[in-house]
């Protein structure tokens, strides 16, 4: 499952530290852009690779991701701009994803951004790990729908040896972001740590 593992060093990772956090994560994947776009924005195949979908699937409409984030759909260019407001649990605060798609070498430029008010508790505590290694995720999941492989179960990948080790490097690529964006290394080694023990913690030994 290395192979896994490997996924995390083809996707370019960045931070935007101002008012607004920016994260963006950049890779190339081996199809079509016209696939990757339907892989991105079919109700059907978003639910094999990511999470089910519902709602009024076309700009100005709203969306629900089963238990996860919902929002407006803002910009819809196929197939290289998809633009939705984000907004997850509690937090009212500004939050937008964008993907932009773009052919190369019969393959696709991939490119998500979000950008995010984020709470200062959240962000001192984290960093951009913890939206980062959440989209690190599902950027494997996408990686697997297209190339045919079975997807992971998400429920309990994290449980599992390679799982633990995918979280790990994400956790890691993502505290060399934040470094890069000017955290000290004791910032960027407690964010390291507690968004690690976040998406992958210790088994009980009991």
């Amino acid at each position: 499952m290395d192979d896994m593992v490997n996924e995390i060093t083809r996707a370019h990772r960045e931070l935007l530290d101002g008012e607004r956090k920016v994260v963006t994560m950049r890779r190339y994947y081996d199809a079509e852009v016209e696939d990757v776009w339907d892989a991105c924005t079919d109700a059907e195949r978003l639910r094999r690779w990511f999470l089910p979908v519902t709602g009024d699937l076309r700009v100005g409409g709203s969306y629900q991701l089963e238990g996860n984030a919902s929002g407006e759909i803002l910009q819809c260019e196929p197939p290289r701009l998809l633009k939705v407001s984000w907004l997850y649990g509690e937090s009212p605060g500004f939050s937008e994803v964008e993907v932009h798609l773009a052919a190369k070498d019969g393959g696709t430029l991939f490119e998500l951004r979000h950008t995010a008010e984020v709470p200062p508790e959240m962000w001192s505590g984290f960093g951009p790990g913890a939206t980062g290694v959440g989209w690190d995720l599902a950027l494997l999941g996408l990686s697997l729908h297209l190339s045919g492989a079975p997807q992971v179960d998400e429920n309990t990948f994290h449980e599992t040896d390679e799982g633990r080790r995918f979280i790990t490097a994400s956790s890691q690529a993502w505290g060399q972001a934040y470094a890069a964006a000017g955290a000290t290394p004791e910032q960027t080694a407690a964010a390291v740590a507690a968004t690690t023990a976040f998406y992958a913690p210790e088994k009980d030994s009991a």
